[in-house]
């Protein structure tokens, strides 16, 4: 497993470029976020969120959610949601919630479903590097059944045999993972409380 500080990757150019490359691939990375380390790979990459699962020791098949920096990223991977839902969305983006929104067609992330879960993060280096390499899945970074972690040592720990990248943040802040709500209805419906106080629709 190759081991990189998260704010060197940002600052060098060689290894953004070789980062993309990586995911590309089909490659997975651990990175930090706002609340734990998440398991990232290209959404649209088949092989990338097919090796989320391996690593993770769990059946394949249920949708991973998708981290983003920018409306245009949600737009590129084929979200439809209605403007004033995505404009409301907006008013409490960046934080740790994590909305269902439908989507044009189903993606590798969302294995067959025509919805997506996706956030943008509160972590502003996290956003960064979305900036720089597209959105990318954020299902927490550990073994199916076992708790989240937030510490790159941990990480490499438990992970460290089946993981090609650890992009090293140091500790996250954990607590309470993202918010999850069900934004395909109306109004928008809470599935699972978090880090985020939803109350019931974005203002």
């Amino acid at each position: 497993m190759r081991r990189l500080r998260l704010r060197d990757v940002l600052a060098s150019s060689q290894e953004l470029a070789g980062l993309r490359d990586f995911l590309a691939r089909g490659g997975v990375a651990a990175l930090p976020t706002e609340t734990f380390y998440a398991l990232a790979a290209d959404p649209t990459s088949e092989s990338g969120v097919s090796r989320i699962f391996e690593i993770k020791g769990r059946d394949d098949g249920k949708a991973l959610l998708v981290l983003f920096s920018s409306r245009e990223q949600l737009e590129a991977l084929g979200v439809a949601a209605h403007p004033d839902l995505v404009d409301g969305l907006f008013r409490l983006w960046p934080a740790p919630l994590t909305a269902v929104l439908p989507l044009r067609a189903p993606i590798a992330a969302s294995r067959g479903s025509a919805t997506l879960g996706v956030r943008m993060p509160a972590a502003p280096r996290v956003r960064e590097l979305l900036d720089a390499v597209g959105p990318l899945t954020g299902t927490s970074a550990n073994r199916s059944g076992e708790p989240p972690i937030t510490d790159a040592d941990e990480v490499a720990r438990c992970l460290g045999a089946h993981l090609e990248l650890l992009l090293d943040g140091g500790t996250t802040p954990g607590g309470a993972p993202s918010t999850i709500v069900d934004a395909t209805v109306e109004p928008p419906r809470l599935l699972r409380s978090g880090a985020f106080a939803w109350t019931d629709r974005p203002d």
